[in-house]
């Protein structure tokens, strides 16, 4: 993919960076080529071997650097093994031993330290400069081992929402099928005249913004495809705060984005505005897009017509890694992975999903529940910073804990004619019914069904973290340790809650 774009673009814009107040500068796709032949040059000086065997780790934030060491063992038929921060020492020192991995590309001496520090026990660790394997590279350049299309590019980790996490294997192969389809689902838009028409064109012209993890497979994804076009790909500056000012600088064409940020970003907006007339003509052009998108995207909310999907596996699986067990019980006998995903197909003929099998829940009276789903309506709610629906078979109804938003809340409070600190709010049996009737109201709004919307409420003033084990290292939800931790005050609420 990334030849092609070399072929395209070849001494044209490809990766972009700056430094606070500054534009964006621009590294050539022709130097992306020539740094990631050094550098992986110097991985083979350093005893790695050019083959889909060896096994290399990238440890480091988005930046230029990342995709050139990924490039770098691509280069060399390598595999490209991601690490993230959020992981967690446990995960990670997993990881490290099941892919059998001796090297580590970090963007910080302390995370070298880090990654390595169990397997650094028994056999020591080495840290070496990225500039100094730049050198070794040059000093000992080698022609390029270029991988084959069935061999192994990168293996992802999940986010362990059952256990440790699973190492899932992508070829090259796969790399393609999935860029195919894209430009097949193009194609399929124009010939049908959809308002999908050109949305998902890419030119050479075009430009995206870095910021969602190299780790995970959506922003890689979207890199691949701008990549195969000679289009740019600018980085944020590494904090998230400043990611605005660096959209303001870089101007993409392309936002990746996840529904948590839109939500967020959409909450902002409404919230800084004060004026009723500004209000109410914000949410007019709002209606009006949404209007705009319905006669080409329909949202609808209805869970009637839900079904378990499975995908063909050329498109996007090469089985777990030294799992055989874990990889039978995903293919069946006729080659589909199942995925686990619930979704619904729309009258457009796009499949959306709606939450994971084994997520859903019945209630007493037989109605399915999508608790991600009703979670996402509520995160809308001002006062809102996390929520977890709960219910199961024995109950009529939901109920839910509430992370309210510490940055708002107490203003939200104020507001509502009650002050108190953040703690003392969360006790508070008049704040807990005005954060329920607000979310009422939101999910009401958003066409959620009277059994899909939550009786009680308890307020939660610690937030959902990886590091008090209420979230796995891409910030889902562990759904089965937060029922445990809050099973006192989920049994409390049903106790006091009238059907």
């Amino acid at each position: 993919m990334f030849q092609r774009g070399l072929g395209v673009s070849g001494d044209g814009p490809c990766l972009g960076y700056r430094k606070p107040g500054e534009p964006y500068q621009w590294i050539s796709y022709t130097e992306v080529a020539e740094q990631a032949q050094v550098l992986g040059s110097g991985l083979l000086a350093k005893g790695c071997k050019p083959n889909p065997q060896q096994f290399i780790s990238i440890f480091a934030q988005n930046k230029p650097e990342w995709v050139i060491a990924e490039l770098a063992c691509y280069t060399f038929s390598m595999v490209v093994v991601p690490l993230y921060d959020t992981l967690g020492l446990e995960a990670m020192v997993h990881i490290l031993n099941l892919a059998e991995i001796s090297l580590v590309i970090c963007d910080r001496e302390e995370k070298a330290d880090a990654a390595l520090v169990e397997r650094g026990k028994n056999c020591g660790v080495e840290i070496v400069p990225l500039a100094q394997i730049m050198e070794l590279g040059r000093q000992n350049l080698k022609d390029p081992v270029p991988p084959k299309p069935e061999d192994l590019a990168v293996v992802c980790f999940t986010s362990g929402t059952t256990g440790i996490p699973h190492a899932v294997t992508t070829a090259f192969l796969h790399y393609i099928n999935s860029k195919l389809k894209t430009c097949a689902e193009q194609n399929d838009a124009v010939s049908r005249g959809s308002i999908l028409e050109g949305s998902f064109v890419i030119r050479q012209e075009d430009v995206s913004i870095s910021y969602l993890p190299l780790a995970h497979m959506f922003e890689r994804m979207i890199q691949v495809s701008m990549f195969c076009h000679g289009a740019r790909v600018g980085f944020y500056q590494g904090d998230i705060s400043l990611l605005m000012d660096d959209i303001k600088t870089l101007r993409p064409t392309f936002f990746p984005v996840v529904p948590r940020l839109l939500n967020r970003i959409y909450d902002k907006i409404l919230g800084s505005v004060t004026s009723p007339l500004r209000r109410l003509v914000l949410q007019y052009a709002v209606r009006r897009k949404q209007a705009e998108l319905s006669s080409g995207v329909v949202r609808n909310n209805s869970l009637t017509e839900r079904e378990r999907y499975a995908f063909g596996v050329p498109v996007c699986f090469g089985g777990y890694l030294r799992d055989e067990q874990r990889t039978a019980e995903a293919l069946d006998s006729e080659g589909w992975l199942h995925s686990g995903d619930v979704g619904q197909w729309l009258p457009n003929g796009t499949l959306r999903i709606i939450d994971r099998k084994k997520n859903i829940f019945k209630l007493s009276q037989g109605e399915y529940i999508a608790p991600e789903k009703i979670e996402n309506v509520y995160t809308r709610c001002v006062p809102v910073l996390q929520v977890f629906v709960h219910g199961d078979s024995l109950q009529s109804h939901l109920i839910g804990v509430v992370v309210p938003d510490p940055e708002v809340f107490a203003e939200w409070a104020r507001e509502q004619g009650i002050v108190g600190s953040y703690g003392e709010l969360c006790q508070n049996p008049d704040v807990q019914k005005a954060v329920l009737d607000d979310m009422r109201a939101v999910g009401k709004d958003a066409g959620l069904k009277s059994f899909e919307q939550v009786k009680d409420v308890y307020l939660h003033p610690e937030v959902f973290s990886v590091s008090n084990g209420l979230l796995t290292p891409t910030l889902k939800s562990r759904r089965v340790d937060i029922r445990r931790v809050f099973h006192e005050q989920i049994s409390h609420m049903y106790s006091k809650t009238p059907v």
